[in-house]
């Protein structure tokens, strides 16, 4: 039997190869902070790491991530301390918040790849990411100001 790392921990896969990445994180590991928004991989709610790169969950098949690590929100740190969430309270981005995982996990993957992005970088790489709220302008911010203090930590 296969297994995936999960937020640091080994996990059997003991289900479908071809069940989504998603429900396998919601239904069988109860981690429920990475939301369901369409099923097809458009809106970015479902976003997770797969060995650090923002992925689409809904869309890829457990069977895919066999071996491999894999961050969700819940993993992205111990105490919700991460830059990204920090400025996330800072800049008060969160309307509703159904989008808010997926947004924080795809901006800390792009901000752990470039870290002093313009601010058309960040436009072109959340650009995938949808927020119903219209929270854009804050998102934009918050990632600005999180790249602001990834830069003084190097």
């Amino acid at each position: 039997m296969s297994s995936v790392t999960i937020n640091g921990k080994e996990y059997p896969i003991d289900v479908a190869p071809d069940m989504p990445l998603l429900w396998f994180l919601r239904d069988r590991l109860e981690l429920t902070g990475t939301k369901f928004g369409c099923g097809s991989g458009l809106c970015g709610a479902c976003t997770v790491h797969i060995d650090g790169t923002a992925t689409r969950s809904c869309v890829m098949p457990i069977s895919a991530v066999a071996g491999r690590s894999i961050t969700t929100i819940e993993g992205l740190s111990e105490n919700g301390d991460h830059p990204v969430q920090k400025a996330w309270l800072k800049h008060q981005v969160p309307q509703c918040g159904y989008c808010q995982a997926g947004q924080i996990m795809n901006a800390a993957s792009f901000l752990a790849n470039n870290k002093q992005p313009s601010e058309q970088d960040i436009e072109a790489a959340m650009q995938g990411n949808i927020c119903r709220c219209g929270t854009y302008q804050r998102i934009k911010l918050a990632i600005a100001d999180a790249a602001d203090e990834l830069a003084k930590e190097v």
